[in-house]
């Protein structure tokens, strides 16, 4: 096994770069739920990860996809496909501040799981980036009442399982790149989310097909990024650059819809932004 990577500065522009497709597949997301159901999302979602990789396995065999980790992997899916289930299942019983809340936390968890798990050392001010991140969510999504409900424990669930899916990125990145990554989660999670096509398939028109396949793509290319960022360096270190997510789909909207953010919603892009620049300075030392 190689010694895991710690370049922090690029690590986190790439992972800046993911937060972004991530907010654009987020947006054809919104555009496309509304005639075609989550189930259907979240199966061409993967498998769409799966054909991305034809044009290399006819290229090159099945060589560079090979791993003797394959454990490892499916830990990795395991961890990945229950957290978008349940950020589903929270977006469907919550309200969407709520919702987009849990979903933007889990930078908060990277680096206590990282520190237990991976033994990465832990400090003060990445605990102190994260906290500052996290209030900048709180105060763009503005969560209700039903924050507090039992409903709610799982998109806590699913924030701590996204954590899990972020540590165990960097847990195999010694010897797995971030394509082969990429590659096991996208034909893990195939399999396991055409079992509930099997009741709730509906068909699909051109434009909607289009639609899964833009998605798709977006999906796999900033998952590869994120991959290779978190390979790059500590998911504790570089973890407040992924609060950014909600800063790019507020943009967004802004540009999508018109939805203009308020002054509570741009001062929490600004504390977004300061968590941000201080893991910068604090990477740069």
């Amino acid at each position: 096994m190689q010694p895991r990577l710690v370049k922090p500065l690029q690590g986190a522009a790439l992972l800046a770069c993911s937060t972004l497709l991530f907010a654009l597949m987020g947006m054809g997301i919104r555009e496309v739920s509304v005639s075609v159901n989550n189930e259907s999302v979240v199966f061409f979602r993967n498998l769409v990860g799966v054909l991305f990789f034809l044009p290399l396995i006819l290229l090159k065999g099945w060589r560079p996809l090979r791993t003797e980790r394959l454990r490892s992997h499916l830990w990795r899916s395991t961890y990945g496909l229950a957290a978008m289930y349940c950020f589903f299942y929270a977006i469907a019983h919550l309200p969407l501040a709520d919702a987009m809340l849990f979903t933007y936390s889990a930078p908060l968890f990277t680096p206590l799981i990282a520190w237990w798990w991976l033994k990465e050392p832990i400090t003060r001010r990445m605990l102190l980036t994260s906290g500052v991140g996290l209030c900048g969510v709180l105060l763009v999504a503005k969560p209700s009442a039903a924050l507090f409900d039992a409903q709610a424990l799982v998109g806590l669930a699913a924030s701590i399982l996204a954590a899990f899916a972020f540590v165990s990125i960097r847990e195999m990145s010694d010897t797995e790149p971030a394509f082969r990554i990429v590659f096991y989660f996208a034909l893990f999670a195939s399999l396991a989310s055409a079992i509930p096509l099997t009741w709730a398939w509906q068909p699909l028109n051109e434009r909607e097909l289009g639609a899964l396949l833009a998605i798709g793509l977006l999906a796999t290319v900033s998952q590869i990024i994120m991959s290779k960022a978190y390979g790059l360096a500590p998911p504790g270190l570089i973890g407040p650059f992924a609060y950014l997510a909600i800063v790019f789909a507020g943009l967004l909207a802004w540009l999508r819809w018109g939805e203009t953010p308020d002054p509570t919603s741009l001062s929490g892009a600004a504390l977004i932004f300061v968590a941000s620049l201080l893991s910068i300075r604090r990477t740069g030392r």
